[in-house]
């Protein structure tokens, strides 16, 4: 029994190296009064992992805190906010990290996802950081297009792994976020 509990916490934390979501701040597109912006708030707090949403409507940007220990989805967020009418213009996600090393255009499986680093230096974070989300539906489509330059991969275009990301031992189909500091 001491045997497998020490393989599992091995392999757990081979791949969590970025353990917790910290946070994030959203902002929205097409807002155009409070009751926009009341409308996503209330929309993102009917996610069970959401401990509180709050709303800067100058800049319609939300800053978004989750219960601890909370499985935060990315996309679901991102649902939530379109289910209200309205578009994710950008999205940085804090995380608290633990000595994990990264490399441009490569691939990190967290327990969030896979990670996939575009226009970054190698090197290793460690604390409190940011990622700015790229897919599509997290910029603009201009942001979107222009981001395109920046890997040759086909994940980018699809948001899926898929033989582009083998070497990085990333499971074929699953989600990838590309993402940058």
């Amino acid at each position: 029994m001491k045997k497998l509990s020490l393989l599992l916490a091995f392999l757990w934390a081979g791949y969590t190296g970025m353990a917790q979501v910290e946070g994030i701040e959203l902002q929205a597109s097409g807002l155009t009064c409070s009751m926009c912006s009341n409308a996503i708030r209330k929309s993102l707090t009917f996610l069970d992992y959401v401990d509180q949403v709050r709303a800067n409507i100058r800049e319609s940007m939300f800053t978004i805190s989750f219960k601890k220990d909370a499985s935060v989805n990315f996309d679901e967020l991102k649902k939530k906010v379109e289910d209200a009418g309205f578009f994710v213009a950008s999205m940085k996600v804090k995380l608290r990290v633990d000595h994990q090393a990264i490399r441009n255009d490569h691939h990190v499986k967290t327990a969030y996802g896979t990670f996939h680093f575009l226009q970054v230096k190698d090197q290793e974070l460690n604390g409190l950081v940011t990622l700015r989300l790229l897919d599509k539906g997290y910029v603009p489509a201009k942001a979107y297009k222009k981001n395109a330059v920046l890997t040759s991969r086909a994940c980018y275009q699809t948001g899926l792994a898929g033989a582009c990301c083998a070497e990085d031992q990333v499971e074929p189909g699953s989600r990838v976020y590309h993402v940058t500091l």
